[in-house]
């Protein structure tokens, strides 16, 4: 198996001015051809220390994958710190230089002599045209065979050249007859901790596949991924391990892969022909909202009812004044009232009610912002 590590290039990046969304895409590429990505890097506008970078990028892997720092200007350094990592000098690439000057007679304009450094690219090296743009793109070759892949910082020009040009390239040059396959398990209800716990020895012990937790947006993923040559043949290694995962997490697995917990719910509604519909406070219409984004929810969604205001919740929702006048809005008995009314008004099987304290103000030691 091939090795590489990304190296996104460009101040902005590492001021926070532009969040990178490259690596991530470019990682995910390069994981589904087979390649092992070992690490992500993020270097500024600076030829020597990227120099360094990359030089240290090669002594660990096979090649370097970067984008950005191809541009016209003073300070688009890339080209030169990769000529020095893989010990080649910079060259003019006449046929990289007619596409740029071509592109510039295509857009009515004409050319400043500072897109001429475009087209000056480490001496025998593999070039990529960029048909979205006029930076082309190109592997530089070390002698020993390691490799620093470049490409446009812009997404809308890197993308296509990874997929349709350097991907390529890599699993021709490797030899690449594996790929990374995944398959994702969601839980809800469950802490990482507790998860942790219950597979722990799955994740000491296996290998191929092998599998991982990631916690984010309220809930905790369980990935199972295998290399293997084909979907057919991964799928039989990870199908086994699935079950296993599934039977231990047991009613707090609710899905794979795409699936949401709105559309799991949704289809669990579905199935057993209920209905449901929301009353809302706190979250203002986007409990709602999550589940009418789930393809057929007419088939289960009545409505909802967003009764922000105390009056709103008494009017629309039959929330008695009294308790809202001794327990407040926020409260367990406000939340059951608004769902008892949403049940009774919009004539659903199951209501959803939700209240809280938004913020940024508004909040007390005993009902602090975020209570909900």
């Amino acid at each position: 198996m091939a090795s590489v590590e990304i190296v996104t290039i460009g101040t902005e990046i590492l001021l926070g001015q532009l969040v990178d969304t490259n690596s991530a895409y470019i990682a995910r590429v390069l994981a589904d051809h087979g390649l092992d990505v070992f690490a992500k890097h993020s270097v500024g506008d600076n030829a020597e220390r990227l120099a360094v970078m990359l030089s240290g990028v090669l002594e660990r892997a096979d090649g370097a994958v970067t984008t950005g720092g191809l541009g016209p200007t003073v300070d688009d350094l890339t080209k030169d710190a990769v000529a020095r990592s893989v010990g080649k000098p910079l060259v003019l690439h006449e046929p990289s230089l007619r596409a740029i000057e071509e592109k510039f007679r295509q857009f009515g304009r004409t050319m400043a002599e500072n897109n001429v450094r475009q087209a000056y690219l480490p001496e025998g090296c593999v070039v990529f045209d960029n048909p979205h743009g006029t930076a082309p793109g190109f592997v530089a070759l070390r002698d020993d065979g390691k490799f620093v892949a470049c490409m446009p910082g812009v997404p809308r020009e890197m993308r296509p050249m990874l997929i349709e040009k350097l991907a390529p390239w890599l699993v021709k040059r490797f030899d690449l007859r594996q790929a990374i396959y995944t398959k994702t398990l969601h839980t809800v209800g469950i802490g990482e901790s507790d998860l942790d716990r219950r597979v722990e020895d799955l994740f000491r012990t296996l290998e191929n596949p092998k599998i991982a937790m990631l916690a984010h947006g309220g809930r905790v993923d369980v990935k199972v991924m295998a290399k293997a040559r084909s979907r057919a043949e991964a799928d039989a290694m990870i199908e086994p391990v699935a079950e296993e995962l599934k039977r231990r997490i047991g009613p707090l697995y609710f899905g794979d892969d795409e699936t949401t917990l709105a559309g799991a719910i949704v289809a669990a509604l579905v199935q057993r022909g209920w209905t449901i519909g929301t009353a809302e406070s706190f979250t203002g219409g986007a409990v709602a909202d999550e589940i009418v984004a789930v393809p057929g929810a007419s088939r289960a969604f009545r409505g909802g009812i967003v009764a922000y205001a105390n009056e709103v919740k008494t009017a629309l929702l039959d929330v008695p004044e009294d308790v809202l006048a001794t327990v407040g809005a926020v409260s367990e008995e406000v939340a059951v009232a608004m769902a008892r009314g949403a049940r009774a008004r919009l004539g659903v099987d199951i209501a959803i009610a939700t209240t809280g304290v938004a913020g940024p103000d508004g909040g007390s030691p005993e009902k602090p912002v975020g209570l909900m």
